[in-house]
């Protein structure tokens, strides 16, 4: 019988320890947090939810439950990481240490349903740990907020649901015969100082979901340039592209409907192609040619 190897990586004040575990009794836990798509490999912890993970605490100790950082555990299918947040009390006045992160709606004005109430804490994103895969196709920093380059760490607020929708639907595309090598995240996360800068008429919204990790902005690349490709096979690249993308997340959402949210796509510009909004906020959502 094989065994899995969980490692708790060298944090300042904690030595790294290594803990072996039967495949046979803890495989299927850890297959449970895979997702829809079965290519999740990370379940993000708050202390309300770590409660609800107790291998979390029988592989790395209490401490594992509130100490943030990434908790790597390693089994046949390759690495499936465990990352406890900061909570959201670590943010005084619109920062967490030098990093500008600004005021969730819920802290300014009353909560309009409990899909806008603030996020319960925040993903620590540093130089060394932003490549960690969160899924076979995505990882932490492709989800930064696109601002304070040189501030590390970093924050993030992301949902898992976002990312296991977003792997559904580059694999519906495949499925529906769409070359679709890469679904590139053009905006992941945005901190509310940051989404604020855009918001008025034509641009964002006040309460937009990208503050609450469950919505990204996405496109296909396919070769060296970075941009949306012809997936339609017409020679051009333009809203048509956009349309594919949309209908693989418009089947997604059929297959699961667990996983329903917004798609609207948009018109490609100066600064970038067109490009399709996805997002997980609970309840139907459209917008743009769709």
């Amino acid at each position: 019988m094989g065994t899995m190897a969980f490692v708790m990586p060298r944090t300042a004040d904690a030595r790294p320890t290594t803990a072996h575990v039967a495949a046979s009794t803890r495989l299927p836990l850890l297959d449970s947090l895979k997702g829809r798509s079965r290519k999740l490999r990370a379940r993000f912890i708050s202390p309300t939810r770590a409660v609800g993970i107790p291998l979390l605490r029988d592989l790395f100790g209490d401490s594992a439950m509130t100490r943030p950082g990434v908790y790597a555990a390693n089994d046949t299918a390759g690495p499936f990481h465990f990352i406890t947040m900061r909570p959201f009390a670590d943010k005084v006045q619109g920062r967490i240490g030098r990093y500008r992160i600004g005021f969730f709606p819920s802290e300014q004005r009353a909560v309009r349903t409990a899909a806008y109430r603030n996020p319960d804490g925040f993903l620590e994103v540093t130089a060394l740990n932003q490549d960690t895969p969160v899924s076979e196709h995505f990882r932490l920093r492709d989800f930064l907020t696109h601002d304070q380059a040189a501030v590390w760490p970093k924050y993030l607020v992301l949902r898992e649901p976002l990312i296991d929708k977003l792997e559904l639907v580059l694999a519906e595309l495949r499925r529906m015969g769409v070359s679709a090598n890469r679904l590139r995240v053009m905006s992941g996360f945005r901190t509310p100082q940051y989404n604020q800068q855009g918001v008025g008429a034509g641009g964002r919204v006040q309460d937009s979901r990208h503050q609450y990790g469950d919505a990204a902005d996405v496109y296909v690349v396919n070769g060296d340039r970075d941009w949306m490709s012809d997936l339609n096979g017409d020679g051009r690249v333009d809203t048509r592209d956009a349309q594919v993308v949309a209908q693989a997340a418009d089947n997604v959402e059929r297959a699961h409907p667990d996983l329903i949210g917004g798609v609207g796509i948009y018109r490609a510009n100066s600064a970038h192609g067109p490009f399709v909004h996805i997002d997980v906020r609970g309840t139907r959502a459209r917008w743009g040619s769709l």
